[in-house]
């Protein structure tokens, strides 16, 4: 039986679990410092009096550093490894976001805040590719929708800390408590194992064989001696054409189109939803509490994916979600009373994080070892220039008469235009394994 093979048959059990749990963590603490800039920046523009344009490049100077932080960590995690990227990325962001509690003015706070970005989009294709290498076929798409889960545990954390800390303390400590994660990179280094398929896809057998032996022992199955290796991929070499020969030129297109389009509309709508409502006339901690409200609706929204994923598919799952998204979105922007915006903020908040679920299960499963990770990076890199566009968007609709509700019409037809692509492009890969679909 061959490395790979021996890993799938292991059964689901405390190995499984503390990999989603430790790797979890650190996907909560992206979402924190990610969340937290949208609630520090209401404020923020109050005291150093920014204009629509300097909030606007707050936040897509992030989005620059995570496009190129995602393609750079994609191609280093297929070289160097998963578990070392994914614990540089976590220190670079978080000593990053401490800095930015320092910024003497908007340029230092701009440099900061770009390799705040490098660190942020860096750290989660690495951390979705190497949790997919480790979890069985049967039970790959709960697991990761249940790892993206953690994403909505760290939009809650930072809601909390800009609710309590904030009005009371001020942004900079905010942004001091979202440089304490750094401190976790010693947890992930104790406690991740490095992926197998990677180390086989480097050569290095010897030592993928000692750490399938390890995990063997700790799930109490039987420890085979005598090691089979099979390829993990066709070719060993990590190249951009890649990416556009064959079978993955269709994945790639699909996949840099869903990107584009849901992190375009996501940051759109959630990195300047509480400046969005404080605009709208509801005060600050008002605009907080409302916020905190719909992230909450994220966390059903990820199990109700998690479960979805594997009785429907991938496909079907992600185009329904993405789909209800679009609905929930069109009437949040024409909401016109505080029922309104909550009940539809929360329906949008839990099918589009439901769909994140989804597509972090749905990107890595689209390649193959040697250009997994490069690959699902690439894919979060294109995602990521939405995320450039979509301040901008926002701040000159917003200016216009009914601004709030033209606003949501575009993301509303964004999401519309995402549905249909995965419905006209997608494969389902559900119940097959990694090296089954990417050869």
């Amino acid at each position: 039986m061959d490395l790979v093979s021996r890993i799938q048959r292991l059964p689901i059990g405390k190995f499984h679990y503390t990999l989603l749990w430790v790797i979890g963590l650190g996907w909560m603490f992206d979402a924190m410092d990610t969340g937290l800039i949208s609630f520090i920046l209401a404020k923020m523009a109050e005291d150093w009096a920014m204009t629509p344009d300097d909030k606007s490049w707050v936040v897509s100077i992030g989005f620059i550093g995570m496009a190129i932080g995602a393609v750079c960590s994609g191609g280093l995690a297929d070289r160097w490894g998963r578990k070392t990227v994914f614990a540089s990325t976590l220190v670079i962001y978080s000593l990053a976001t401490a800095a930015c509690a320092f910024a003497p003015n908007l340029t230092w706070l701009l440099v900061f805040r770009f390799i705040v970005g490098l660190g942020l989009g860096g750290q989660l294709p690495v951390a979705v590719t190497l949790v997919s290498e480790y979890i069985p076929a049967h039970v790959r798409g709960r697991f990761i929708v249940l790892l993206e889960s953690f994403w909505g545990l760290g939009w809650l954390v930072a809601a909390l800390v800009s609710r309590f800390i904030i009005p009371d303390f001020g942004w900079h400590t905010a942004f001091l408590i979202g440089g304490i994660p750094a401190l976790y990179a010693f947890v992930i280094w104790k406690m991740v194992p490095e992926s197998v398929p990677y180390l086989i896809n480097r050569g290095r057998h010897k030592e993928a064989h000692a750490l399938v032996k390890k995990i063997e022992a700790q799930c109490g199955v039987e420890v085979i001696e005598i090691f089979e290796v099979k390829p993990v991929a066709e070719n060993h070499d990590i190249s951009f054409s890649q990416l556009w020969s064959g079978i993955f030129a269709r994945r790639t297109l699909m996949l840099w189109l869903i990107w584009f389009g849901i992190v375009f509309s996501y940051y759109g709508i959630f990195t300047w939803l509480p400046s969005l409502l404080v605009k709208g006339g509801y005060t600050i901690v008002k605009s907080f509490e409302y916020v905190l409200v719909m992230i909450l609706a994220q966390l059903p929204g990820y199990i109700a994916a998690a479960w979805l994923v594997e009785k429907l598919g991938r496909k079907a799952t992600l185009a329904g979600f993405i789909a209800m998204c679009a609905v929930s979105a069109y009437f949040f922007g024409q909401a016109d009373n505080v029922t309104q915006i909550v009940v539809w903020g929360c329906l949008m908040s839990f099918f589009n994080l439901g769909a994140w679920g989804v597509l972090y299960t749905y990107t890595p499963e689209q390649y193959p070892a040697n250009i997994r990770a490069f690959g699902s990076g690439w894919a979060a890199a294109i995602g990521r220039i939405g995320g450039i566009f979509a301040p901008f968007a926002v701040t000159h609709i917003m200016v216009l008469d009914h601004g709030f509700s033209y606003v949501f019409i575009m993301f509303t037809a964004v999401l519309v235009a995402v549905a249909l692509i995965i419905l006209l492009l997608g494969e389902e890969t559900k119940g097959k394994t990694l090296e089954s679909i990417g050869l």
